[in-house]
């Protein structure tokens, strides 16, 4: 469709050219046949009207000749031109077509007037006598200075009608053949200029389309198969071009996508040009509908457009620091984008979220603090036991007994203590992973209760186990089971009071095997329930100090059920005891 459309514009314009160049020949020829013709004309008349000045000249001399107006007659039909002679006032005295009786006063013509002030006149006009266009010369007769009359020529323009007419019937037959002549050659110019440029006007179509596939395959050598393969040369080059720069940015794409870090990237006016996914989800907003929009728009976190603004202001890189809804913090570290010419084009700002980072800071500040002033306790109450037993030599042997008893409760305590850290760090650090084996958990948790059933019934406390009868088996490492379920027991003893009752139950339902250690102690308050399985976390801190707790124990627990792809949970109330519930998934 689009080759025929080529096709008949260039064909029908070819042909229109011809057409019109033959109408301009036409006109200019005849232009100058035209004025030709008139100047052989008017050549002529002059000619004719110099000799009837001298026959004129004679008969005004004389002034009276009967037979002037015969001559006048019998010269014009011998010439074949109209001659007229007038008198100086206009009368006319003969004719050679017409009775001067009967004619009228021809002092007005155009060509008198022109003849009686320059000697000669010419004019062209239509004659009424002979109803025809005429060409008229007039000659003033004159003698001795004296002016007599006119002689005046004059012939119809009908010969030079006729020429212009058969100039322009061969002209026109002329364009006809040279129209016929363009229509065979032009059909022909025409399908070989419209093929090639129907091709490349395809193909550059396509690329304007984003396709650089196409080739407009002109194989000839002339200027129009240069260009086609100039073309195709370029959309060759245009595809190599646009498939490196979609590779790269697809390549951005994918690396800003994949980053954890926020991203988000602005033009000079502060709008936003791309924000990646976690960005989003930090500030709050969904990225494919930030685009365009200015950062205010998106977000109302004052520090986010202050940086950027400020980044932009002074085109240097500049970090600030935020805290979001639900003590979530933000590290954003903003730097100026600028373009190939090194001018200023946008910012782009990272966010980094901090918030781990900055909780793990503060465990670790309370972590030192608090394993300062646990192992500064038992430290103290040991140097100072140390110091009277050195500084009392007369001390009787009962107090200082008793002062070694405490000397090593102290040591004991630190010992526990000391190996509690060691035994969390191992769990937290993961250096040491455990080797996890399918294992009856029901035999570290009857060698617990059968180990702690001698100090709970020295305290009055009633322990019982119940333990299925078929096997419950788990991934697991018996000695870190053992371990769990001890520091369990062991603080269900330390807080249950004379009297109570510590219940321990194994159960497996739904694919996992679930531990429950049942106290009747003082439990737990709601606010604290979260928080006990924190390092060094005490309810009651001084009973716990006195009960010779170390505050990791939960900790421990907590770490060892993770450790083995569990969970574990608390129910309690105050002074309604406390529940503790270890689930682990059981064995393939």
């Amino acid at each position: 469709m689009l080759r025929k459309r080529f096709f008949w514009k260039i064909y029908a314009g070819s042909l229109v050219l011809v057409l019109l160049a033959a109408a301009i020949v036409s006109i200019l020829v005849t232009r100058r046949i035209e004025r030709d013709s008139m100047h052989d004309i008017e050549q002529s008349l002059h000619d004719r009207a110099e000799l009837l000045r001298e026959i004129s000249l004679q008969f005004f001399r004389r002034e009276s000749d009967p037979a002037f107006q015969e001559r006048v007659q019998a010269i014009g039909h011998q010439i074949g031109t109209r001659l007229t002679v007038i008198r100086e006032d206009g009368i006319v005295i003969a004719d050679s077509e017409k009775d001067p009786a009967v004619m009228d006063n021809h002092g007005e013509r155009g060509e008198i007037l022109d003849a009686r002030e320059g000697g000669i006149g010419r004019r062209v006009r239509y004659s009424d006598t002979l109803q025809t266009r005429m060409m008229y010369l007039a000659l003033a007769v004159e003698d001795g200075g004296t002016l007599h009359g006119f002689v005046r020529t004059s012939l119809p323009l009908v010969v030079v009608e006729q020429r212009v007419r058969r100039v322009r019937v061969v002209v026109a037959l002329g364009a006809l053949i040279a129209a016929g002549a363009a229509a065979v050659i032009g059909f022909f110019v025409a399908r070989r200029v419209t093929g090639p440029l129907a091709a490349m006007t395809r193909v550059a179509g396509a690329i304007a389309d984003g396709d650089y596939t196409q080739t407009a395959r002109v194989r000839t050598r002339d200027e129009m198969g240069q260009l086609a393969a100039a073309l195709d040369r370029m959309s060759g080059q245009l595809r190599e071009r646009m498939e490196r720069i979609t590779a790269d940015r697809n390549e951005v794409v994918a690396i800003l996508a994949s980053m954890v870090e926020g991203v988000i990237a602005v033009d000079r006016d502060e709008r936003i040009v791309h924000m990646n996914a976690a960005a989003g989800e930090i500030l709050g907003t969904a990225p494919d509908a930030s685009g365009g929009k200015h950062v205010w728009e998106v977000t109302r976190l004052l520090e986010v457009t202050e940086t950027i603004a400020k980044a932009l202001e002074t085109a240097a890189g500049v970090t600030a620091e935020a805290t979001l809804a639900g003590d979530r913090v933000v590290e954003m570290q903003a730097a100026p984008l600028r373009d190939a010419e090194g001018r200023l084009s946008g910012a782009v700002v990272v966010l980094h979220d901090v918030t781990r980072l900055r909780r793990l800071e503060t465990v670790r500040r309370d972590f030192v603090a608090n394993v300062s002033h646990e192992l500064k306790t038992p430290l103290t109450a040991i140097q100072g036991l140390v110091e009277t037993l050195l500084d009392d030599e007369a001390m009787d042997e009962a107090t200082r007994r008793r002062f070694l008893v405490k000397l090593k409760d102290q040591a004991g305590r630190l010992s526990a203590l000391t190996a509690d850290l060691l035994a969390l760090s191992r769990l937290e650090s993961g250096d040491e992973a455990l080797e996890l084996k399918a294992d009856d958990v029901r035999r570290p948790v009857d060698e617990a209760v059968r180990e702690f059933g001698v100090p709970s019934e020295q305290k009055g406390v009633t322990l019982t186990a119940t333990l299925p009868d078929s096997p419950v088996v788990v991934l697991c490492q018996l000695e870190a089971m053992r371990q769990l379920v001890d520091n369990l027991l062991d603080n269900a003893v330390k807080y249950t009071p004379e009297g109570g009752r510590i219940e321990v139950r194994l159960t497996s339902e739904d694919r996992e095997a679930v531990l429950e250690v049942a106290d009747a102690g003082i439990g737990i308050e709601p606010r604290d329930q979260q928080r006990i399985f924190e390092r060094f976390y005490r309810v009651d801190k001084a009973r716990s100090r006195e009960l010779g707790g170390t505050g990791l124990g939960l900790s421990i627990v907590k770490h060892i059920t993770e450790a083995h792809g569990g969970s574990v949970t608390v129910e309690s109330a105050p002074g309604l005891g406390s529940t503790f519930r270890v689930r682990l998934p059981l064995a393939p």
